[in-house]
């Protein structure tokens, strides 16, 4: 009997071991693929377009006569910046852009009640700002917001008719600056092309213009905009 158990056994064993050896080999653990992080870091260069609301008044301060009015139009330009990624997630970086404007505002003519009326225009040639940004990077999309200052040139003429006739006219053209606040998002769409949203408002120093009749112009501008940029 136990001769034939050992026989049973011997075969068992020799069965399992020929068993495991037709068994295909393990394959060996392979590591998960990286995923590529993108590099916001380098200079880039690009182009905008989008609409501009300028909200504006000009003042008669001799009459004392004041008039107000929103006006929306087009703009587009251009905009170099570098980048500077310190971590994964943080962005720092600098641009400067620079846009022209169709903007262009006419006021009045209003009367004061005394039979003295007054009426204006402004153009905007163009306006540039200079801004900081601070972004946070969710890999090739990056979220900001920026901070700094812009000028605007523009032209004003105005015209005032006292109740006697006698005609008063101020023409004058000034660049002047302001502060500069914002936001955007942008997306890497290659590792050199970047397409993006941008949001800017601009609020100038007021500015007066003429002799003894002078006026004051006071106005601010907020601005969206779709950009390209190609990153070196």
């Amino acid at each position: 009997m136990t001769k034939v158990l050992g026989v049973v056994g011997a075969t068992l064993l020799f069965a399992s071991t020929a068993f495991a050896a037709d068994l295909p080999a393990r394959a060996p653990l392979k590591a998960p693929p990286l995923i590529p992080v993108y590099n916001w870091t380098g200079f880039y260069i690009g182009g905008n377009a989008g609409g501009v609301w300028d909200t504006a008044s000009v003042t008669d301060n001799f009459f004392g006569v004041s008039i107000s009015d929103t006006r929306s139009g087009f703009i587009g330009g251009g905009q170099i910046g570098y980048n500077w990624q310190v971590s994964p997630q943080f962005v720092l970086g600098v641009e400067w852009m620079f846009d022209g404007t169709s903007i262009s505002s006419g006021f009045g003519p209003v009367s004061d009640g005394l039979g003295n009326t007054f009426s204006a225009s402004d153009k905007v040639s163009w306006l540039t700002t200079v801004t900081g940004r601070l972004g946070y990077a969710a890999n090739n999309v990056l979220f900001y917001v920026k901070g700094g200052g812009g000028w605007v040139h523009d032209s004003v003429s105005a015209t005032a008719v006292d109740n006697l006739g006698n005609v008063f006219t101020v023409n004058g053209s000034d660049t002047r600056g302001g502060w500069v606040v914002g936001g955007g998002i942008e997306y890497g769409i290659t590792p050199n092309w970047t397409v993006r949203i941008d949001y800017q408002h601009l609020g100038l120093e007021d500015v007066t213009i003429g002799g003894p009749d002078n006026v004051t112009a006071s106005r601010h501008f907020d601005m969206v905009m779709g950009g390209i940029n190609y990153k070196f």
